[in-house]
């Protein structure tokens, strides 16, 4: 989760809120914000349980319970075009300062548990490894963030790729 208020929580006074990983294929905050209609279709649906509700009744991923497979349960039951499989995810995991391995202790449990080996480490002095996490094989599904004995691992919103016109 970043640390960084939206537009509207900024435009409304609220300069504290975070922007929340909404599920996969969520529309942009503003968008998702109008179209949920609150049912919790979505959060019924995850199999892996880890769409939970927040303060507003609005789907959220809860990387504590899980990682997301990708498997489209929740966009497929979002009857209100709040969540679509054609919409990219664009999260990505991110490394704090907190990791074990930036702080001269060996960890590479989260490499070890990423499926898309998005993540490396690159030996600096003092025998510390620096985790290097790729964006484009990234693809934000919480698995190394689960993993993390010290939950070093967030999450940070990406801008949307856009294809090139010719």
């Amino acid at each position: 989760m970043t640390s960084t208020p939206s537009r509207r929580a900024f435009l409304r006074g609220q300069v504290n809120e975070t922007l929340r990983q909404r599920p996969p294929g969520a529309a942009a905050e503003m968008a998702f914000h109008d179209a949920c209609q609150q049912c919790e279709d979505c959060v019924e649906a995850c199999p892996e349980g880890i769409i939970g509700v927040d303060e507003k009744g609005l789907p959220f991923l809860d990387y504590t319970k899980g990682a997301c497979t990708f498997c489209h349960a929740c966009t497929d039951a979002c009857s209100y075009d709040a969540l679509s499989p054609e919409r990219e995810f664009l999260w990505r995991g991110a490394v704090e300062p907190s990791c074990l391995s930036m702080n001269g202790v060996n960890c590479r449990t989260c490499e070890d548990h990423c499926d898309e080996r998005a993540i490396g480490f690159q030996l600096q002095t003092g025998g510390r490894a620096q985790p290097v996490l790729d964006e484009d094989l990234c693809n934000g599904c919480g698995g190394c963030s689960l993993a993390c004995p010290v939950g070093a691992i967030s999450f940070k919103q990406i801008k949307p790729k856009t294809e090139a016109r010719s």
